[in-house]
């Protein structure tokens, strides 16, 4: 049986994630409606896509008894609202990074997930990747002997976006591109840092534009992530470095389809997308997040062992700590 998913906003993510759906057998995935906050936002999706069925409300989509999972694809100060209202209603949930704007929140929202027994997973599609499989791979094998070091790199200059660089709307870099470093070193080493230090900036509003931070884990092992939404550069890579061997993971280390490490270059080619997308030909690539799911709710689990709960709020207690420390608050319930 098809897993029948809801969408919650008509926003290019959405529309990227949807188009991967899409892309996929029906026998796999169907899409049953879109809901966004007018009537003409959400028919104007449907219509784009072939769904049929459009809410003005995102009441309205939880109450339909065919959907099994709805993914969110809204701005974040809403994420934690919309969790709540789609798990209450015995859905489960896709909720898009971040998955809310506070450690507190998060807790709430997977301490309810778990009492409803609904799946509940961060769309750190990041994970799914072929590149991260090949990656777990050779760290389990011991090729590169004691990690020592991550790096990693997100600087795309995309701060006149209004979603960017207003406070109203969640603005700021960590929250949108900088959690993608954040969540690379937690892959690595998989645990809470024991030290989080940054120096940052903060535009005339308010938000920041971009830090570097540096994480200290057990053993005396460093990460050092440098984000920027300011400034673009090209090389948007990761490393990983231990006493025998490293990894590079070549940019955009977020979407990647190739690495190199002591077992050889690799090289994976994305899914292939019968809709054009926004992000690129990297949006493709969250069909490997839709598969995971797929195979999770078939299997029964509550939580993808690729993006655990414990992963989230690891990651979520960075950026907080971050925004903390930069000096950045929030106006909205659940927030810093």
């Amino acid at each position: 049986m098809a897993t029948r998913w809801g969408i919650f906003s008509a926003g290019k993510i959405s529309g990227d994630f949807t188009a991967g759906l899409l892309s996929q057998s029906s026998d796999e995935h169907q899409v049953l409606a879109i809901a966004a906050r007018s009537q003409e936002k959400a028919q104007a999706f449907a219509d784009r896509f072939g769904i049929k069925t459009a809410y003005g409300s995102y009441n309205e989509l939880v109450q339909n008894p065919d959907i099994d999972i709805v993914y969110i694809g809204s701005i974040h100060p809403e994420h934690h609202k919309l969790s709540v209202l789609c798990l209450n209603a015995g859905k489960h949930v896709v909720c898009e990074k971040p998955v809310t704007m506070t450690v507190a929140a998060a807790k709430e929202v997977f301490a309810l997930a778990k009492e409803k027994k609904l799946f509940f997973m961060e769309g750190f599609w990041s994970r799914m990747f072929p590149v991260y499989h090949q990656i777990r791979r050779e760290l389990d094998s011991g090729s590169l002997g004691d990690i020592k070091v991550v790096t990693a790199k997100f600087c795309v200059d995309n701060f006149s976006v209004d979603r960017m660089n207003q406070k109203a709307q969640g603005g700021g870099g960590i929250l949108d591109l900088g959690c993608y470093t954040v969540q690379f070193a937690d892959f690595v080493f998989g645990e809470k840092p024991e030290k989080v230090s940054v120096e940052g900036t903060l535009s005339e509003n308010g938000v920041d534009t971009g830090a570097a931070i540096t994480l200290r884990f057990s053993g005396g092992r460093i990460a050092s992530l440098v984000y920027n939404i300011t400034t673009s550069h090209e090389d948007n890579a990761a490393t990983i470095l231990g006493t025998k061997g490293s990894i590079r993971v070549q940019p955009n280390f977020w979407a990647p389809t190739e690495m190199t490490s002591p077992m050889g270059t690799f090289n994976f080619s994305l899914p292939k997308g019968k809709f054009p997308t926004f992000y690129g030909a990297q949006s493709h690539g969250f069909q490997y997040e839709q598969r995971c799911v797929r195979e999770c709710l078939q299997k029964g689990l509550l939580e993808c062992p690729l993006m655990t709960h414990e992963s989230s709020l690891n990651i979520m207690g960075v950026i907080e700590t971050v925004l903390n420390e930069l000096g950045v608050k929030y106006d909205f319930p659940h927030t810093v």
